[in-house]
């Protein structure tokens, strides 16, 4: 069985079923466990025990379209400093689901990202009249943690 490849995937903020359009990139999921190390009373040997984890943020960018995704989550943030709490607090935070696409176009790995809000959102990048690129905007999410999507099973041909 081959690897599976990491340009085809898809994105869904919170219970859309749509895929959020255009996003080209995703940084990687990375967590990390702070380490602890004691001893006991007579060991000579210096014990390692399992603290604190934490997830890093990530960060999602696309090519500049119509779709209103990104500033609308980013923008709950902001409304929410300005006073707009009951509108925006049930916007701030969302689970996030990503989902790896064999080369048949069909979801066969998932992850569930909980609890993200953005904690960075570029609008625009350099503008550049002489450069030939595609204007890109991105947004940075901070999570409390990840796990695999039990929903996203490999297909299987039989």
């Amino acid at each position: 069985m081959d690897p599976y490849k990491s340009y085809a995937f898809q994105v869904f903020f919170g219970q859309n079923t749509t895929a959020v359009a255009a996003v080209s990139k995703i940084s990687a999921l990375k967590r990390s466990s702070d380490v602890i190390e004691y001893r006991e009373g007579g060991n000579k040997i210096i014990l390692k025990g399992l603290g604190r984890t934490k997830y890093e943020p990530i960060t999602l960018e696309r090519g500049i379209t119509q779709d209103p995704d990104f500033i609308t989550w980013a923008d709950a943030a902001q409304r929410l400093d300005q006073g707009h709490a009951a509108t925006s607090l049930a916007n701030l935070r969302r689970e996030v689901r990503l989902q790896l696409m064999n080369e048949d176009g069909q979801p066969v790995h998932g992850y569930i990202i909980h609890r993200c809000w953005v904690s960075e959102f570029q609008a625009l990048p350099d503008l550049d009249a002489g450069a030939n690129a595609i204007a890109v905007e991105h947004i940075k999410l901070e999570n409390e943690g990840w796990e695999v999507d039990p929903s996203v099973v490999e297909v299987t041909e039989t």
